[in-house]
């Protein structure tokens, strides 16, 4: 941990009276630099130690200019930084990240937490944002992280008294350990089956079967059907959770930058002829998932975190504050990032290695943005064709409902209808008793709040005080009615101490334009840029000789709304004029 500059300590001195989003707009710019500079320097700790994991020996040349499928030798000094199953670092110290034992892990109960607290009984929707914004949510955080489950150890948790699930306990899978982990103080570390850079993994795997198993072998591309639909099992795309987690939302969002991939290959192919199959694979993953990356930095972010300080600092980000305009016209302007961005800036660890950690798992727990039910419209006349619960777009019966309705429709469908809000009783209903695949049942909102428990997440207030700020003080502070706070009272035995993350995050009360809480923003806003500025290629090797100069102006050329419009032209009329596609298209 290093030491807190002058600066930041001012910064958070009047933070925590005043909140910095609550300043004029060039003040709150700069108390953001403040948050973020102490963040990086108190809040990043390596788990790596003792782990013993060793990079495989590459085939070079080639990952010094392209992306591995298990994301080693990003950091050509540290080979085994960032590759997949390696460990989730942490935001906290490491020896507040115990995991909490029974009877501690059961209280409250997590299920009397679900029920009472998260249940959704009248939907509350995110009126700035469009269900496309859920859809991608989920999309990146399956190439972001995921642990694995355990059904062979399961969590068996009290049943509630009076509650109505079949077998007590209720038994829910548990965390895989980390069997490298030969700690005897009661630490505990887990492993990250994906890869940890932001790469595209949800779409190419970090596995070499997964990576196979989409190729086609010629002109680098990936397989999609004649149809256009992705032609490759949805239980392999969706190794993170698996067919449990796939939804036509999800599987619009695979199909659209598995089609962008083949046409980045098509461009490419026609600058460099004699390029083999490899050669355009690699190159277009490179150019795709940077793209990706473009998109949620200065799109997706500033649609869910609507605030002008917000608008500034991720466009600031990807482009720097001398912004866009400046970039498009002369490049970069400066080495530092402040000034042009992080993307072409030098990488920088900030002394600590790479790593996703435990706390952003935690805080991007947002279940609620998804919506129960959904009415599927005709994209050119606006007409509803068809009213669906999320069962009927859930799992395998994804693909019928896209031959169906065809994917421009359903597109438009999910483009013009709200998400959910992320508050407390919004949680969707079909997720408290879902059916997994392998035919256990779970209460996936009382799983959120159990995972951050078992794995040593700090609760509510005190991850408030590890993240420079002030503890809540009462529970009216968590609650938008008096019957909401009755019911904290109770469940939490009036001991605001208790309170759990999750609960506590979509509780409290949002700056102006946030869809997430102030809590949750703290962990994004260090890992947002960190993510970026530990990542070779988009640091010291985001450049035309490594992405040539036609994958950067790919890049600098292209949004969300021209990735759409590239692979469903029916729907430039939906998207004419809407200045972010993550907010709510017009009906016609």
């Amino acid at each position: 941990m290093r030491k807190q500059s002058t600066f930041g300590k001012v910064v958070e001195f009047f933070d925590q009276r005043f909140r910095w989003h609550t300043f004029p707009t060039v003040l709150g710019v700069l108390a953001l630099i403040g948050v973020r500079n102490t963040l990086r320097a108190r809040n990043l700790f390596s788990t790596t130690k003792g782990s013993g994991t060793k990079a495989p020996v590459p085939a070079p040349p080639r990952h010094l200019v392209a992306r591995t499928t298990d994301g080693s030798y990003n950091d050509l000094d540290h080979p085994a930084m960032g590759m997949a199953g390696t460990r989730f670092g942490r935001n906290v110290p490491l020896e507040l990240t115990k995991p909490e034992v029974p009877p501690r892990l059961f209280t409250p109960n997590p299920r009397t937490i679900s029920e009472t607290l998260l249940l959704r009984h009248e939907f509350k929707p995110a009126t700035t944002l469009n269900v496309l914004a859920a859809a991608w949510l989920q999309f990146e955080t399956r190439d972001w992280f995921s642990h694995g489950t355990d059904m062979e150890h399961p969590i068996r948790v009290p049943r509630p008294a009076g509650d109505d699930w079949p077998t007590d306990p209720m038994e829910w899978p548990s965390t895989p350990k980390d069997h490298t982990n030969h700690a005897t103080d009661g630490s505990a570390t887990f492993l990250n089956t994906e890869t940890h850079w932001w790469d595209a993994s949800q779409i190419y795997g970090s596995v070499p079967e997964f990576e196979q198993a989409i190729r086609t072998g010629v002109g680098g591309r990936v397989r999609i059907r004649e149809d256009g639909l992705i032609d490759v099992d949805p239980a392999l795309l969706g190794t993170s959770g698996g067919r449990d987690g796939w939804w036509v939302g999800l599987e619009l969002m695979h199909t659209l930058f598995m089609r962008e991939h083949n046409a980045i290959c098509d461009r490419l192919a026609a600058s460099y002829s004699s390029w083999t199959d490899d050669q355009l694979f690699e190159k277009a993953r490179l150019i795709n998932a940077a793209l990706i990356a473009k998109i949620h930095t200065v799109e997706w972010t500033p649609a869910i975190l609507g605030h002008p300080v917000l608008h500034i600092a991720m466009r600031a980000n990807w482009w720097g504050l001398a912004e866009e305009r400046v970039h498009n016209l002369v490049g970069r302007l400066s080495s530092s990032d402040l000034i042009s961005g992080i993307p072409g800036s030098p990488t920088d660890h900030h002394g600590v290695p790479y790593a996703m950690t435990e706390e952003f798992v935690a805080v991007y727990r947002m279940h609620p943005l998804i919506p129960d039910d959904y009415e599927i419209r005709d994209a050119v006349t606006g007409a509803v064709t068809e009213n669906l619960q999320f069962t009927d777009l859930h799992g395998l019966s994804s693909r019928p409902v896209l031959e169906r309705a065809s994917a421009s429709n359903v597109f438009f469908s999910l483009g013009v209808a709200n998400p959910g809000a992320l508050r407390l009783h919004n949680n969707p209903r079909f997720m408290h008793r879902l059916e997994r695949a392998d035919g256990h049942l779970i209460d996936l909102a009382a799983i959120d709040v159990l995972r951050s428990r078992e794995r040593g997440v700090p609760r509510y207030n005190d991850f408030r005080r590890l993240m420079h700020m002030a503890p809540v003080r009462s529970f009216d502070e968590l609650g938008d009615d008096p019957e909401t706070v009755a019911q904290l009272r109770e469940v939490y035995d009036d001991n605001l101490e208790d309170v759990d993350l999750a609960v506590g995050m979509l509780g409290e009360q949002l700056p102006r334009g946030f869809g997430f809480s102030d809590t949750a923003f703290r962990i994004f806003v260090l890992m947002a840029s960190r993510r970026l500025k530990s990542d070779r290629f988009f640091g010291v090797d985001f450049n035309a000789k490594v992405y040539t100069p036609e994958g950067m102006a790919w890049i600098d050329g292209n949004d969300m709304s021209s990735v759409i419009v590239r692979h469903f032209p029916e729907l430039a009329p939906a998207v004419r004029g809407v200045r972010n596609a993550f907010a709510p298209w017009p009906l016609p």
